[in-house]
């Protein structure tokens, strides 16, 4: 089953187009060809088009934006046209058959826009707040009591730590009306109180604040861009036994290339993170191979500057190094995840947060966002000592929040429903001889077995 979309020779041509007006503008369509038959345990996606900066970013933003995953991948550019090829699955690991998922991905790669990116933050008319500060115990929970106090509803946020540091993007709106805050003195005052939360002893680069009223394009994009400029990537790791991803870069100086390759633990939107540091870095990816193998990753970027020149110096090389291994880290999931389904209300995540600071608990990294009058919220969770929480203070904190709050999950159950779903997908791909069936029940033998040893808490 192969899918090819051509846009320029569907379209109907303006009459003042000459023959060559039109191979022009096929040159500069992306061509998209999406097969399942290549490949027996992924679904290949290659795209073809004249090279603009930034488009291979563009491709791997589309593929994980839908929660893809990709396994292998093959870049090639010879300076005026080039080709991308990726191996993706879902992320039950199996592969895409879902034909709007499919359409999707075509239309989004030959006009690149990405349509629906789950990527993006607020819409028409939104107050956008960006923090960027020293990071410290109970921060978060001072930040959204801030806000509550001032009457500003979150509506979306996004917050990062790394080193040390903290950047969170904010959509915010008038708690009464609903409305996007608009007043000057109050979108001052604002900033004021949260520019004196967020101040620390760490001089100038001690808390940064801005306002916009313009939507963000990629959240995970900006956070990146947030989290360098203000320079995580030079602060030392807070835990001294933490081996960082391994990031080497060599010259190749015979064809002009500097050779970046990374080594770490293979996870979602890994690719994306490393095409959008490169990028934002102002290189040019010529060439690449992405591998996995299990739960390792292996990739590498043939790279030059935007001039065509490659890195010049040990410092610039050191930098880059250093800029990898942060982009790496900073998604690395530090703590317990913990989730949040309920009914929105003024103050909800000063609650949270609150609950969670009085019970030893600090958060590393949250999404919140909401639909309707419900909201969503995922935060991954440490104890005082940098560990993962333990059961005994989560236990502590649904007994705060309550039972009738909403449903509050903790990382293993959601693993649990994955596995679940990932079998059943399994099973069902198999053939009807009862062998997928009995692998199917052995596993659920295994984790019987695990949840009556202690090792797992049940989904009920």
């Amino acid at each position: 089953m192969a899918f090819e979309v051509l846009k320029g020779e569907e379209r109907e041509w303006p009459a003042y187009l000459d023959e060559y007006e039109k191979l022009v503008i096929r040159m500069n369509t992306p061509r998209v060809v999406i097969d399942n038959a290549v490949c027996p345990t992924a679904t290949l996606v290659q795209v073809d088009s004249a090279r603009k900066h930034g488009i291979l970013l563009e491709a791997v933003q589309v593929l994980t934006d839908l929660e893809l995953s990709i396994k292998k991948a093959y870049v090639s550019f010879d300076g005026r046209w080039f080709m991308d090829v990726f191996h993706v699955t879902d992320k039950f690991g199996c592969k895409l058959t879902d034909d709007s998922v499919l359409s999707y991905i075509e239309q989004s790669l030959a006009t690149g826009s990405a349509t629906r990116s789950s990527g993006s933050c607020g819409g028409d008319g939104v107050t956008v707040l960006e923090l960027t500060g020293a990071d410290r115990p109970g921060l978060l929970s001072e930040v959204f009591a801030v806000l509550a106090d001032l009457q500003c509803g979150v509506v979306e946020a996004k917050v990062w730590t790394h080193n040390g540091r903290i950047a969170c993007l904010l959509v915010v709106r008038d708690e009464g009306c609903g409305e996007p805050i608009e007043n000057s003195l109050r979108i001052h005052r604002v900033e004021s109180r949260l520019r004196h939360v967020l101040k620390s002893d760490h001089g100038v680069r001690g808390a940064k604040t801005a306002v916009s009223s313009v939507a963000i394009a990629h959240t995970d994009r900006r956070l990146h861009q947030m989290m360098f400029a203000d320079r995580d990537y030079e602060h030392p790791s807070p835990s001294p036994t933490a081996q960082p991803p391994s990031v080497s870069v060599q010259n190749w100086i015979e064809r002009g290339y500097s050779i970046v390759t990374v080594q770490c633990r293979d996870r979602p939107k890994l690719v994306f993170d490393i095409v959008c540091t490169l990028t934002d870095m102002e290189y040019v990816v010529f060439h690449g191979t992405i591998d996995t193998d299990g739960d390792r990753a292996l990739q590498e970027f043939y790279i030059r500057h935007k001039d065509g020149s490659p890195i010049s110096s040990e410092a610039e090389r050191q930098r880059v190094i250093q800029c990898l291994q942060a982009a790496i880290e900073r998604r690395a999931s530090e703590g317990l995840r913990v989730e949040l389904c309920t009914v929105d209300r003024p103050g909800l995540l000063a609650d949270i947060t609150r609950t969670f600071r009085e019970n030893g608990l600090f958060v590393t990294r949250a999404e919140v966002s909401t639909k309707g009058d419900m909201a969503s919220n995922f935060f991954y969770v440490i104890d005082a000592a940098g560990k993962a929480a333990d059961h005994d203070a989560i236990e502590a904190v649904r007994q705060r929040i309550g039972t009738g709050t909403g449903c509050l999950k903790v990382e293993e159950e959601r693993w649990l429903q994955v596995y679940w779903k990932a079998a059943r997908a399994r099973e069902e791909a198999q053939p009807q001889t009862g062998g997928g069936l009995g692998l199917f029940y052995l596993g659920n033998l295994v984790m019987r077995n695990l949840y009556n040893l202690g090792l797992i808490r049940s989904c009920s």
